[in-house]
């Protein structure tokens, strides 16, 4: 009989206190986090949990998860990772390599199939593996430990690890903690940046202005996946020359080798929340010798925030 469960990740912030967690049943689910992660990270650990939980039983397990880039990761771009030595097509190390090994790793000689369901929108294992990821990531919010929850029956506890980037050994051992250094979060930065009009650290509008300017490094605007994760669904951008371009578009453009990035600067003119869940930016960027001025909206759901809207007018 095959397992069927949902995994699931949750960060306050994006990056922010994070969580992850998998669900069965009532009877057999987990969860974990850190006090600093991504929603990635917390996709990618929980699908790395289940499995470990699970390698000692020999029925084939069905996972639905709501993430593409953790489906992708696993069963499509693995394989082409591994080749060129986890290296992705721009040289650059693969972002979480140490979880994406021991996700390869634990997918040896498993039956697995994953299934893509739409998240927040009423799939009952789903919605169970939302909640416990969240209420994870506001446990380390609060400085609080997560509730465990009971595994999977006969298995061996691996956990998460203290590092979301490198996870201990299948084995329950600790992997030396140089192997998460080289590997960049998903939304840092290339280099340092100008911080901008004080803000309260920690605030939205504090986290909003560090995911838009993640928006303008090569690491992100590169990366379909980084960029699935920052761009709502319904997201759309008017440009300076008054065109409408759609998220599939600026996905498409992503996976482009004929798109040159230009060097850019971002220089906070506004950024206040407008709602419990909106925030404003208004700014300047500044490449090739030229400068528009940018307006975005961003929206939180699910405890991330994502970007909706944009807009840019060239400067005479």
């Amino acid at each position: 009989m095959t397992i069927i469960a949902a995994a699931d990740g949750s960060a306050l912030g994006n990056p922010g206190p994070a969580g992850w967690a998998w669900y069965i049943d009532d009877d057999r689910w987990r969860s974990g986090g850190w006090s600093r992660g991504t929603n990635n990270q917390g996709e990618l650990t929980a699908v790395l949990d289940l499995l470990r939980q699970t390698a000692h039983s020999p029925e084939p397990l069905h996972i639905l998860c709501d993430s593409q880039y953790v489906i992708n990761s696993i069963t499509k771009w693995m394989a082409g990772w591994k080749r060129k030595g986890w290296k992705k097509a721009d040289g650059k190390t693969v972002l979480n390599v140490e979880v994406m090994k021991a996700l390869d790793e634990a997918m040896r000689g498993r039956q697995v199939t994953f299934e893509w369901v739409k998240g927040h929108a009423g799939h009952e294992l789903n919605e169970k593996a939302d909640a416990l990821a969240n209420a994870a990531a506001r446990a380390h919010a609060s400085k609080q430990a997560p509730e465990a929850g009971p595994g999977f029956p006969d298995s061996r506890g691996v956990g998460a690890g203290d590092d979301p980037a490198a996870p201990p050994a299948a084995d329950g051992g600790r992997r030396p903690a140089a192997a998460a250094a080289a590997e960049p979060d998903l939304f840092s930065m290339d280099g340092p940046a100008d911080p901008g009009p004080a803000r309260p650290s920690g605030s939205a509008v504090d986290q909003v202005v560090g995911l838009e300017r993640s928006l303008l490094t090569d690491a992100v605007r590169g990366d379909r996946a980084a960029l699935s994760a920052l761009l709502d669904p319904s997201w759309s951008h008017v440009c300076a020359r008054g065109e409408v371009r759609t998220r599939q578009e600026r996905l498409d453009s992503a996976d482009s080798p004929d798109v040159v990035h230009a060097e850019r600067t971002m220089d906070i003119i506004e950024a206040r929340e407008v709602g419990a869940d909106a925030v404003l930016l208004v700014w300047r960027e500044r490449a090739d010798g030229g400068s528009i001025l940018r307006s975005s909206v961003w929206v939180r759901s699910g405890g991330s925030w994502r970007q909706t809207f944009q807009q840019g007018t060239r400067e005479p």
